[in-house]
């Protein structure tokens, strides 16, 4: 027999900005960082930031002109966040 589920949004939203969840995204976007560091050269600034918005999220940036080349040309932060298990995709509206 089906039984009716419904979708507790407060509970999902209480859940999204929990410290566990936060905990999460930043260990995540801190061993990015970290990959990341390790496939440029030495000294190149790669900076995690940690911020709260509707739920926990973090970012990974290459501070340097050359971060867009490195990641167009060889994908440096998207393969970073696939070899930590994340799936990345185009942003799309």
């Amino acid at each position: 027999m089906l039984q009716e589920l419904r979708l507790n949004r407060a509970g999902v939203r209480e859940l999204l900005v929990s410290d566990g969840v936060r905990q999460m995204v930043s260990a995540a976007a801190e061993r990015i960082g970290a990959r990341v560091r390790a496939g440029l050269p030495e000294g190149t600034d790669v900076v995690v930031g940690h911020y709260t918005t509707d739920r926990a999220a973090s970012t990974v940036v290459i501070r340097s002109i050359k971060g867009m080349a490195w990641q167009a040309r060889d994908g440096v932060l998207t393969r970073a966040a696939g070899a930590e298990g994340l799936d990345v995709r185009a942003w799309q509206r």
